[in-house]
């Protein structure tokens, strides 16, 4: 996950709630600027998944990706976005993220592109759908629930890395039975990461609304999403679809 949670310091007047322009927003402008403030995320991670799906697609039609996944330059294709996501900050300015953002989602449309000659188009289709309607849910979960879902999170990253772990670990093994079981923990940690990170999305807005750091937000808030979309779609797919 991106490491960005560092907004400026809330710009609150009795904790009445943001500040727009040197005056204290009221109950409904909150409401009309949270609910802009998500749709534009919803909108940047949608066209980012959009983006990947679309090179992902042509990079196979053209015949590139299979010649390419036959040589050693598919370690560089699939380890390429990693190194997008080490360079994610808030400091960067605003119009440099939106760049990066792109960049990032073309390079792991890439990346995905080896899942279109492993996987039917039957059971990837219906696999995205499955997970767009669990994605949907989940987040809507954690937009509107008011359980604090904070503990939850810091449970669900050593999760994360745990299941990163075992999976750098089965490159060895080649474990059927372990593939199977990082499967499924991955698509409950992606899920739960789903919920949190909306949340924390949500409760972000507070801080930043009014100020210089709400479009980044924005911006590394539809990355976080992104990414929880993607690992729970891989995850998914990787014990429900079809191989050819």
């Amino acid at each position: 996950m991106a490491d960005w949670n560092d907004p400026q310091s809330t710009r609150t007047q009795f904790g009445s709630g943001p500040v727009l322009n040197g005056q204290v927003l009221g109950a409904d402008a909150r409401d009309q600027g949270l609910r802009r403030y998500m749709l534009s995320i919803y909108n940047y991670m949608a066209s980012g998944v959009l983006l990947s799906g679309i090179v992902a697609l042509l990079f196979v039609v053209s015949g590139l990706a299979a010649q390419v996944f036959n040589t050693p330059l598919r370690w560089v294709i699939a380890l390429a976005p990693l190194a997008f996501i080490f360079f994610f900050s808030p400091r960067r300015d605003e119009g440099t993220l939106k760049l990066m953002f792109w960049s990032f989602c073309a390079v792991m449309g890439l990346s995905l592109s080896a899942i279109l000659l492993v996987y039917t188009g039957p059971s990837i289709a219906t696999t995205f759908f499955a997970t767009a309607g669990a994605f949907a849910g989940l987040s809507l979960y954690g937009y509107t629930t008011k359980r604090n879902l904070s503990a939850m999170g810091s449970f669900l990253m050593m999760g994360l890395i745990g299941i990163i772990l075992a999976s750098l670990l089965n490159l060895f093994l080649q474990s059927g039975p372990l593939q199977i079981a990082i499967s499924i923990l991955g698509v409950l940690i992606f899920a739960g990461l789903t919920a949190w990170d909306t949340q924390r999305l949500r409760d972000t807005y507070y801080q930043v609304a009014g100020t210089d750091m709400a479009g980044k937000v924005v911006i590394l808030g539809a990355l976080s999403l992104y990414l929880d979309f993607v690992n729970m779609f891989q995850f998914l797919l990787s014990f429900l679809g079809d191989r050819r």
